[in-house]
């Protein structure tokens, strides 16, 4: 494919210009209704990428929930970071990465993990670069994105980052499309690996990380992704609208900033090991049992309608329309945010260690006939 974007294009959301590049272009697209768009979604009349919702801003007591995981989270996170930086270079060295990485991380969740790695790179000597691409269930990655970096960046250092793995659907979608793309491999570096599909991954625990449940006012003010033909022409970048709503309490880069300094105090302290009592293909299939359990007892067809693990479950109740949501216990304070919101908008609550299976929490979209 041609590169034919412009660089006029490109921005860095919120962000500082060194921090990240998102190759995505800004767009106006009016916004549908969440029931409406769920309408849509379910029925097959439109994909969910064709639309966007006006996004949900979070009250006084969410933001303080925020704050509060935040406060418990920065130091696991700053050490984990080190970690996957660690494991990059190590492989820089085997030979099993190009010396020169490009980050690539998935907009949005991906970003700000994305961000605090790539500092992360300069500051151990790794030759690094970051951008901020789209990737679509069904619809693969940004393939316009993916020439632009193809064209100028070595393709054996590319490293996909995200936050967490859910049930894997963009992992799997992930390396469907990259190798249609390269032929290659997707390596794939995550925070939070519960249901086993990263190359890398900081733990395999379904954990609070805290930027899971918020969204544009910690990811450089940037919608999600949006790809709608009415907006995105041949060779566009996948779409974003920019959140200006938010602006007032946007914390994407005091979020990153405050880790990096916390990271600065580690830095001598080594790796971090990932450590977990299964293998990857354990976690996927104990992923894979409870999905399956949930579909079976609430006769599910469509298993796009169970999102798992903490930021999963609870990005669905901020942009879906739930109809239940099951948590492993009430008294998890990394599910506060969860509960919170679930009582605020009257969404029933299952208390399951059973039916959780491996994660914390998992919501059920409505069917909406």
């Amino acid at each position: 494919m041609l590169d034919t974007t412009s660089s006029a294009r490109l921005t860095s959301g919120s962000y500082d210009a060194s921090d990240v590049t998102f190759l995505l272009k800004t767009v106006a697209l009016a916004p549908t209704a969440v029931d409406k768009k769920e309408a849509l979604i379910q029925s097959g009349a439109a994909h969910y990428s064709e639309m966007i919702s006006d996004e949900r801003r979070p009250d006084a007591r969410y933001l303080e929930i925020f704050e509060d995981a935040r406060a418990r989270g920065e130091g696991r996170i700053a050490k984990e970071m080190i970690g996957l930086a660690l494991q990059i270079k190590k492989r820089i060295a085997a030979g099993e990465l190009d010396a020169k990485i490009t980050l690539c991380s998935l907009v949005r969740a991906g970003v700000p993990y994305g961000v605090l790695l790539h500092r992360e790179l300069k500051a151990i000597g790794v030759d690094s670069v970051h951008y901020g691409v789209s990737i679509i269930r069904d619809r693969g990655l940004d393939e316009a994105a993916m020439a632009y970096i193809s064209a100028r960046h070595p393709e054996a250092g590319v490293v996909f980052v995200d936050g967490w793995t859910g049930k894997g659907a963009i992992t799997r979608e992930l390396r469907r499309s990259w190798h249609a793309i390269s032929g290659r491999k997707a390596e794939l570096a995550v925070l939070a690996d519960p249901a086993g599909y990263a190359t890398m991954s900081g733990s395999q625990e379904d954990w609070l990380i805290p930027s899971g449940i918020l969204g544009a006012n910690i990811s450089g003010l940037i919608s999600r992704s949006i790809l709608n033909k009415d907006v995105i022409g041949p060779g566009d970048f996948h779409g974003t609208i920019p959140v200006h709503h938010l602006a007032d309490i946007d914390v994407s880069r005091d979020y990153v900033d405050s880790i990096t300094a916390i990271a600065k105090t580690m830095r001598n302290e080594g790796s971090t090991a990932v450590t977990c009592d299964k293998t990857l293909y354990q976690l996927r299939e104990a992923s894979a049992e409870c999905v399956t359990r949930i579909a079976y007892d609430y006769s599910v067809t469509n298993l796009n309608r169970i999102k798992p693990g903490i930021a999963e479950a609870t990005r669905a109740v901020l942009r879906r329309k739930p109809r239940k949501v099951f948590i492993r216990s009430m008294d998890d304070p990394d599910l506060a945010a969860l509960i919170h919101l679930c009582r605020t908008d009257k969404i029933d609550l299952v208390v399951s260690a059973e039916l959780t299976g491996p994660y914390r929490a998992i919501t059920l979209i409505e069917k909406v006939t």
